[in-house]
């Protein structure tokens, strides 16, 4: 009998609309296999602006660290549980999505928190990165105490990682560069905006009839996370490779200054960048 309970309990967890989570969306409003239709198909543009950033920052990552790629590696994981937990709000689908988040941050503290920063008895990158991953781990297990506490966390991560950014930006006068912090500020508070939006005033956008702000914020967070890794990457480069004299362009006009930011190596010189 408990074993039966067990299984019972165990294939609970997988089922269709097992999670608390409800977003505003209409459930199978298009099809009825899929919960969320627009939230489902907006976590897909994951898949396409990952592997453009990965074929982007190849080369500042060959020449800093290849592990770095692991962050938009993991981006494309974060896409697919995005769209696995919408097609099924499911419980097991919830955490996926959610602890893919928390890993994706963790992969990018590790790689790029500055040294300077690092707490008094950590002298190198590996000791901060294996404190990371046991805290991840621990956060990772008490996740499951109270899943509906995730995304506020998450959320409390990227603020702190953003007020690290502005206190590094506090030195740096290069125009191009400024502008890539501000339009990184700007796309994440235009993307939380519209998820708190789709959270907490669902009525509303019901009278509208415009139920589809989580989906918009699938789209915003993922060119924000371009934005945003680009400008952290670069400081990281000009900390950790000036002699590369890194620089930034846009993909697929650099002209136009609007597209997905990425690092070019200028040089071999010694000579640092003063940003």
């Amino acid at each position: 009998m408990g074993g039966f309970y067990s299984s019972e309990r165990i294939s609970g967890v997988f089922s269709y609309e097992s999670s608390e989570l409800d977003w505003c969306e209409d459930n199978y409003k298009h099809s009825e296999h899929v919960v969320e239709y627009f939230n489902t198909i907006s976590s897909l543009f994951f898949f396409i602006v990952a592997p453009i950033m990965l074929y982007l920052l190849h080369p500042y990552c060959k020449e800093r660290n290849l592990a770095i790629h692991l962050v938009w590696i993991m981006m494309i994981f974060v896409g697919l549980f995005s769209a696995y937990f919408h097609m099924t709000l499911s419980f097991v689908g919830q955490m996926l999505d959610e602890l893919s988040i928390l890993w994706v941050l963790a992969v990018g503290y590790s790689a790029w928190f500055p040294r300077k920063l690092f707490p008094s008895f950590i002298k190198d990158r590996s000791t901060f990165s294996q404190l990371i991953l046991v805290v991840t781990v621990i956060t990772t297990i008490s996740s499951f105490v109270k899943p509906t506490a995730n995304a506020y966390v998450l959320n409390c991560f990227g603020l702190h990682l953003s007020y690290t950014v502005a206190m590094e930006m506090r030195s740096c006068n290069d125009q191009k560069v400024l502008r890539l912090a501000k339009l990184s500020v700007a796309l994440w508070v235009l993307a939380i905006t519209c998820w708190l939006s789709d959270r907490f005033g669902c009525s509303f956008w019901q009278e509208l009839n415009f139920c589809y702000l989580h989906g918009i914020w699938h789209i915003l967070i993922v060119v924000t996370v371009a934005y945003a890794s680009t400008l952290v990457a670069y400081l990281d480069a000009t900390y950790e490779i000036p002699y590369s004299l890194p620089g930034l362009q846009y993909w697929p006009f650099d002209k136009w200054a609007v597209g997905l930011p990425h690092i070019v190596l200028t040089g071999t010189s010694k000579t640092q960048k003063q940003c």
